[in-house]
């Protein structure tokens, strides 16, 4: 095996594969050629198909960055062309041959558009699937309308318009709406086009889809101003402000404390709901002199238990 070579440069230019589709946050699997610059130099491994990016890292295509200690592109032939030359591609005189179909960054990472960041220590983007995988200390993914944390790994499917977060996993919506479980997976609607502008406009501002669902699995959490209520997985849709429980369900308000195998808990006004489910029971315990216990179940309770 040959000796890797040292390139005494501080930028290449490679193209990437993917396809042409519209921008969307966090994608590095569309656009032109992938901009890499280090300022401790590259490393070109001729055989390995590598190149090895040290000191303030950084990979860029159209409108997303990647920063790290550390950048490591993996490129191939593209489909029919034969491999281009390692010194021609480094001084950028013949970029068509290769692509680079995966980079991976280690050390600060930080990945971000003009609306969208995530960062962790450790980051593999699979430019095939359109597969950004995060691992590390810190977790966090944010973007216009949430926060998405988590302390296992982070997962973002440019493609499919999903997050996934395991570990300790929460959801903060700008307007304060929390679910925290330990696996939590995020979908957003598409990003509907700037007006007056073609479909097909690459408009950063306007490519952050909203969030449309989240779905939750495992000690799952949902916290009103008044309310927590767990289950072993829930269903949450922003647009009308529900979040529906299911498994083993429990409604907590002060004293207040009702279990069941569902619950709906309405995070827009802060009423929850037991449900019994098919063919089951709910019960619990309702402090009557306890003013927490207005409206739980949705009902006013000031009797005591019902």
């Amino acid at each position: 095996m040959k000796p890797a070579a040292a390139i005494c440069v501080v930028a290449l230019t490679l193209a990437a594969t993917g396809p042409a589709v519209r921008g969307q946050q966090l994608d590095l699997s569309h656009g032109g050629p992938v901009s890499i610059t280090a300022s401790e130099g590259m490393e070109w491994r001729q055989e390995q198909r590598e190149v090895i990016a040290r000191g303030n890292a950084k990979a860029v295509r159209q409108n997303v960055t990647v920063v790290a200690d550390r950048l490591i592109a993996f490129y191939r032939p593209k489909s029919g062309a034969a491999a281009q030359p390692a010194q021609s591609i480094v001084n950028g005189a013949d970029t068509g041959g290769n692509e680079i179909y995966r980079v991976q960054a280690e050390g600060g990472v930080r990945i971000f558009t003009p609306t969208d960041q995530a960062v962790g220590d450790r980051a593999v983007y699979d430019m095939d699937q359109a597969v950004l995988v995060m691992t590390g200390r810190a977790l966090k993914l944010t973007t216009p309308n949430e926060v998405l944390r988590a302390r296992d790994s982070l997962e973002y499917w440019a493609q499919k318009r999903m997050a996934v977060a395991r570990g300790d996993a929460v959801v903060v919506t700008n307007d304060g709406r929390r679910i925290s479980a330990d696996t939590l997976v995020a979908y957003t609607t598409e990003a509907p086009p700037t007006p007056g502008q073609p479909q097909n406009a690459e408009d950063p501002l306007a490519a952050s889809g909203k969030l449309q669902k989240v779905e939750a699995f495992g000690n799952v959490t949902v916290r009103t101003t008044t309310d927590t209520a767990i289950g072993d997985r829930a269903v949450y849709v922003p647009d009308s402000g529900i979040a529906r429980l299911a498994g083993r369900v429990r409604i907590t308000r002060g004293d207040n404390q009702l279990d069941g195998s569902e619950a709906e808990v309405n995070m827009k006004t802060g009423i929850s709901r037991l449900l019994a489910g098919s063919g089951g029971r709910v019960q619990g315990l309702v402090i009557p002199n306890d003013t927490t216990n207005q409206q739980l179940g949705g009902k006013p309770a000031p009797g005591g238990p019902k």
